[in-house]
């Protein structure tokens, strides 16, 4: 470190005053932005237990997302609060996806899934089984020309394909075991004037 860096001492009349070195001096001038810095996000896994009505097997009401009102079956409880469930697709068209707990309806009926391969289960229900891809942005020329044009259709994975008909299959055979359970399953929910949910039996 130079002897310039230093810190220096002048005396003024009677007293002395020390001076800081250039270095540790304020800035005169001030950025116009300030520096991004990265996010600080907690994440924690919440430990919870499951209501006693979350059972696999029981039949839930969507209460909320794309699938409102659907009737579909619970496979599985998750972790922080989140649901394995499914139609299954050939009834309703409700394919294997997660839902919040809190969203949900569980009703006093339930499907049999003894039947069900458990290994392909435990593999449908990983976090990154349901992470979307993220889609590469298009830039230059090709962009240009095609901000007309209709959005291509999302063609669903055949890996995943093939995980919905698995379990399907062990889901279906059950159901149509017992007499208009199909039918109730591909039936939707709604409330019509006069009806009281809380009076309501599930």
């Amino acid at each position: 470190m130079s002897s310039s860096a230093a810190p220096t001492t002048k005396t003024f009349g009677k007293s002395t005053r020390t001076i800081p070195a250039a270095s540790e001096k304020a800035q005169k001038w001030y950025p116009a932005e300030d520096e991004a810095k990265p996010r600080q996000v907690r994440k924690t896994i919440r430990s919870w237990t499951p209501r006693s009505s979350l059972q696999p097997g029981t039949v839930l009401i969507l209460l909320a997302g794309r699938f409102r009102g659907k009737r579909v079956v619970l496979l599985k409880t998750l972790e922080e609060g989140v649901l394995l469930v499914t139609g299954p697709f050939k009834i309703n068209g409700v394919p294997l996806r997660r839902v919040n707990s809190r969203y949900v309806i569980a009703t006093s009926l339930k499907v049999d899934v003894s039947g069900l391969d458990q290994d392909k289960l435990n593999e449908v229900s990983r976090p990154k089984y349901f992470v979307a891809e993220k889609a590469k942005d298009k830039a230059g020329e090709e962009a240009f020309f095609k901000q007309g044009e209709k959005p291509q259709k999302k063609e669903v994975a055949s890996a995943r394909v093939a995980d919905q008909k698995a379990i399907d299959k062990a889901l279906l055979a059950n159901i149509k075991k017992v007499e208009f359970l199909a039918s109730y399953l591909q039936s939707s929910f709604s409330l019509r004037k006069g009806d009281k949910p809380h009076e309501m039996k599930w």
